[in-house]
């Protein structure tokens, strides 16, 4: 089920919103947006950014930050952080981690996930070709840490699906760093982890 990133049905807690399983192709269909994802991945670096600040970081102005910013407080990704002196409006994210699948028997639901999955690969492919580009002038430790692997295995569904589980367990264990800067070790950076695993089209009879 990728990760990514209608109004929640009831009220929340910040903790139980750590994540949102999407199931309305209107929600897909909101986050289907360059500079909406865009502004979801640099708040999930930031506590909390106002449109000219998140603007300033992703190349848009604070004009158009902002109507995306309400579009997708509209649909609960993102709220008004508040307590900002002055006329400063921070926005902050709602949830962390968004979960959505095509496997659904609704075509609508099914054309909506492929949408953003289309444009998550883009953005993926994108940063990984920008990190190659990149590579040589970063310090040789995190030249090797990189990671940049391939396998092929026979795997029922049942076990496909424990693979991603485990992965996704060995990467939480990590979560608490992205809300809470002092756990952070101080050579540590933001890394993106994306992981496929689907079966294999081609190569068999």
């Amino acid at each position: 089920m990728p990760e990514a990133p209608a109004v929640p049905e009831a009220p929340e807690t910040r903790e139980t919103r750590e994540t949102r399983e999407l199931r309305d192709p209107r929600e897909l269909r909101a986050l289907t947006h360059p500079v909406r994802l865009a502004l979801l991945e640099v708040l999930n670096l930031h506590e909390a950014l106002t449109a000219t600040e998140a603007g300033e970081l992703i190349g848009e102005s604070p004009t158009t930050c902002s109507f995306h910013l309400r579009q997708l407080a509209k649909y609960g990704f993102v709220e008004e952080a508040g307590g900002a002196p002055g006329r400063r409006r921070p926005w902050r994210l709602v949830t962390r981690r968004v979960l959505f699948s095509a496997a659904s028997a609704d075509p609508e639901m099914g054309v909506a996930s492929t949408a953003l999955e289309g444009l998550l690969l883009e953005r993926w492919n994108e940063r990984f070709s920008r990190w190659q580009r990149a590579r040589v002038h970063y310090p040789a430790d995190w030249q090797e840490a990189a990671i940049g692997s391939e396998f092929l295995r026979y795997l029922t569904p049942a076990e496909l699906r424990d693979v991603g589980e485990q992965i996704v367990a060995i990467v939480d264990r990590y979560q608490d760093r992205s809300t809470d800067a002092s756990r952070r070790p101080p050579e540590s950076r933001p890394v993106e982890i994306v992981v496929f695993g689907y079966p294999y089209v081609g190569g068999e009879r």
